[in-house]
């Protein structure tokens, strides 16, 4: 059976107007979205971050918050046991705060020294980035409260974040770049991920269809919510199309009645806005915030996410290794990084076994 009743969410979009459906499309301020009542749909409320739950407020007056350590640091402990146990604390904590959505991980790459935000990521290395990211997103929507991995893709520099065109070739993208988002989305069926400020290849993030619509909902599956980062959306027909379901902040935005009035000539599909939210109820069912649907807490995150045409469906969350045959695997995976036992991410375990 599905965990999530896909002809319920049907039937909560058709109660729904064009008003209210693309009033839901952006926020209703800077941390939360806007309540539907004629589907049900309490405010879903989204909060940063990386290091930890802060809640829906920001600047002077926040409240303290509990700090974990570092995404770095949990990286350096090879071990994606210890990544799930990061992420069901800070799901658990992100429920007790009343956040559906936590606005991690971060699986950009340290390509630079001189990176400001390198604490909120894990690694340099694409695999090491990818094992971490799967661990902590299942031990998050565990509690269920959403992950969204972030920043989609290619903001990789601190340095004019907001704006820069990251020039990367195809066989780059995909060997280096793309694979912990795609690890994110198929292997630990995440809810929600959120696209960059950037260009890439002269596009924006934003506005990237092939990035976001081709790539991501199209050839990997995603079934979840794109949501821009902030501000980061800077148009309306162009994001729209492309793949984009949610601006924030809000209640100022590029879709509001511009989009209402692009959808009314003709210029945006009804279908494009009604897919937008759909993934936004879909997103409400697996945490909570939809009057009659309980969260889908203690729910392995892979159950529900179809499996793609030609690739076989990914097997539920493994066990831990914990013997030398983890070893082995990753020394074949990382070659020659693994080489010997005394470099192996897994010699903590090693040493269990022998």
């Amino acid at each position: 059976m599905p965990l999530i009743d896909e002809a319920d969410l049907l039937r909560r979009l058709a109660a729904m107007t064009l008003k209210e459906k693309v009033a839901l499309l952006t926020g209703a301020d800077a941390w939360t979205l806007t309540p539907v009542a004629s589907a049900g749909l309490a405010a879903l409320a989204l909060s940063d971050g990386p290091v930890g739950p802060r809640g829906t407020s920001f600047g002077a007056d926040t409240p303290p918050s509990l700090l974990f350590p570092s995404p770095t640091s949990l990286a350096a402990a090879w071990d994606e046991e210890t990544a799930y146990e990061a992420g069901r604390l800070m799901g658990a904590r992100a429920r007790e705060m009343g956040v559906h959505v936590l606005l991690a991980p971060t699986v950009n790459l340290h390509r630079s020294p001189l990176g400001g935000r390198h604490f909120e990521c894990y690694s340099e290395d694409p695999l090491l980035t990818s094992r971490i990211a799967v661990g902590f997103i299942r031990g998050v929507q565990s509690a269920g409260v959403a992950a969204t991995v972030k920043h989609f893709v290619g903001n990789d520099s601190e340095t004019d974040r907001m704006t820069y065109d990251a020039r990367i070739d195809e066989r780059t993208l995909r060997e280096v770049y793309l694979p912990p988002f795609e690890a994110a989305v198929r292997e630990a069926g995440v809810w929600a991920v959120m696209a960059a400020y950037n260009r890439v290849n002269g596009e924006s993030m934003t506005e990237h269809r092939d990035l976001l619509t081709g790539v991501l909902k199209q050839e990997w599956g995603f079934d979840g919510v794109v949501v821009s980062d902030w501000t980061a959306a800077r148009s309306c027909e162009a994001t729209a199309l492309a793949g984009l379901d949610l601006v924030m902040p809000g209640p100022d935005g590029p879709w509001g009645d511009a989009l209402v009035a692009a959808v009314e000539d003709g210029r945006v599909p009804a279908e494009v806005v009604d897919d937008k939210v759909l993934r936004i109820l879909r997103l409400a069912a697996r945490t909570g915030a939809l009057e009659g649907v309980p969260a889908l807490e203690g729910v392995p995150a892979l159950e529900g996410v179809p499996a793609l045409e030609g690739v076989p469906a990914t097997p539920a969350p493994p066990v831990p290794a914990t013997s030398a045959t983890a070893c082995a695997s990753w020394r074949s995976a990382a070659r020659s990084c693994c080489a010997t036992t005394a470099c192996c991410p897994c010699r903590r375990v090693c040493a269990r076994s022998r």
